[in-house]
């Protein structure tokens, strides 16, 4: 079994309240996701972010093909972090957790994901060469995003 991590880190010119009220928002989720993605929240989002909030949504990541997703906020810690987790989706593992820091001129915002392929090695082989790059590629958006909403650090 391969688990595989992609680590984010962003700085922000906004306060920590502020990349709080926006990042704990799963409305914005959409917003930060590129459109191609297709990306549409079925339910779970009517209320701010709380442990134990179920989320669903599709997404089309890949050929055209519709999936349904749904995570789970399993830990929230106001203004600190929280964590969602998948539980019916594309993949066998994901686990995300959304690190938010002070700093001086504004906020880190620090992503650290992990997940597992399912279809054993076959899912190991398209790894490398499908879904990280597709990854990186969404977490880019985000990133570039992010500088238009808000601004970039200097």
């Amino acid at each position: 079994m391969k688990i595989y991590t992609l680590h984010s880190k962003q700085n922000l010119p906004i306060s920590l309240d502020e990349a709080w009220k926006f990042l704990s928002n799963p409305r914005n989720l959409k917003t930060i996701t590129p459109d191609y993605m297709g990306f549409e929240i079925l339910s779970g989002a009517d209320r701010p972010m709380y442990q134990g909030q179920l989320i669903q949504y599709i997404v089309t990541p890949v050929l055209g093909i519709k999936t349904k997703w749904v995570t789970e906020i399993t830990h929230v810690a106001d203004k600190k972090f929280f964590v969602d987790e998948q539980r019916f989706g594309p993949y066998s593992l994901w686990h995300h957790k959304h690190f938010l820091k002070e700093i001086d001129g504004g906020v880190e915002m620090e992503d650290i994901v992990d997940y597992k392929i399912p279809m054993g090695i076959l899912g190991q082989m398209v790894q490398p060469i499908l879904v990280q790059p597709k990854l990186n590629e969404i977490f880019e958006y985000r990133r570039k995003k992010l500088i238009e909403l808000f601004g970039e650090f200097k």
